[in-house]
């Protein structure tokens, strides 16, 4: 079982501190959230709150990901990085794949690209990107970006892309991980379909259950059951020893922890050395516990 660490919306200049705490007392990964604005006028729904409100997002700093991450990745050497996730489809595949492979290189194949659709009509109408579609769009996005990534000339005809023979340069020299977050009967296909694995953004234990069940099923109808895969979860079992062996006995091969409720309205004023402590608390008690 391995173990990434959640800390986003928070002050920009902790996250260096906070990524040498994190592997420095053991963590596996770091989790890098993505926002491209908060519209001031919008009726949107936030689908992982219980009214949908989205209020909380307001002046929240999000640095962007394919920035922050090269700079923790210079002040590391063993931790892992994932975008969880990147809009994807308000972006296009082949600045995201040249985007993503530079990541990759500099940061020594140590960075998953997660990937997702934006739950909000707001994104795509300011990047002008198409809302209908959208998830045949980044089907197709994700074979882009795949492609591009593995070095060579690749060129694409689909329903959305046509991009004629190109390749980008450098390239990482490990297969970059695509992980697709979402928990609709689309996002669970094209995670068994086309990911490398699945990012799970919480809710319901027995939902959880049921999500990983149907990702065996769709591997095995897309014949990928043998290839590796990754399942990354937001889970209350992920807080104690048992309850992680809980998660690894289930399929699980990632734990996404945090210890801040990011869903609260206002500015984060939770001080640095409080967020390091809580951190290196839970990797004596649980992920050091969990490898003995």
């Amino acid at each position: 079982m391995r173990f990434s660490y959640a800390e986003s919306m928070t002050d920009p200049t902790f996250f260096p501190a906070l990524a040498r705490a994190a592997e420095d007392s053991g963590w596996d990964g770091f989790i890098v959230p993505d926002s491209i604005c908060y519209p001031e006028v919008s009726d949107s729904k936030y689908p992982y709150t219980p009214d949908g409100d989205r209020g909380f997002l307001e002046d929240k700093p999000f640095i962007e990901p394919f920035t922050l991450v090269p700079a923790l990745a210079a002040v590391t050497s063993r931790l892992r990085f994932q975008t969880f996730v990147i809009k994807l489809p308000v972006r296009h595949p082949v600045l995201v794949a040249k985007q993503a492979s530079s990541v990759a290189v500099l940061s020594d194949n140590r960075f998953s690209l997660g990937v997702g659709v934006s739950p909000w009509p707001d994104d795509y109408r300011v990047m002008a990107e198409a809302w209908p579609g959208r998830g045949r769009r980044m089907n197709e996005m994700m074979e882009i970006i795949r492609g591009l990534c593995e070095g060579g000339f690749f060129e694409y005809h689909g329903e959305f892309y046509d991009i004629e023979s190109i390749k980008i340069c450098p390239v990482p020299s490990k297969p970059l991980p695509l992980l697709v977050g979402g928990h609709s009967e689309a996002a669970l296909k094209r995670a068994a379909r086309l990911g490398d694995g699945w990012m799970h953004a919480g809710g319901d234990p027995a939902e959880l259950e049921s999500m990983i069940a149907r990702l065996h099923e769709l591997r095995k109808e897309y014949g990928r059951e043998q290839q590796p895969f990754e399942v990354h979860v937001i889970s209350l079992d992920a807080y104690s020893v048992d309850g992680a062996r809980r998660l690894q006995d289930a399929g699980v091969t990632d734990c996404i922890v945090g210890f801040r409720n990011s869903y609260e309205r206002g500015v984060d004023t939770e001080p640095l050395q409080v967020k390091i402590d809580a951190l290196r608390v839970f990797a004596d008690d649980v992920i050091a516990a969990s490898r003995r």
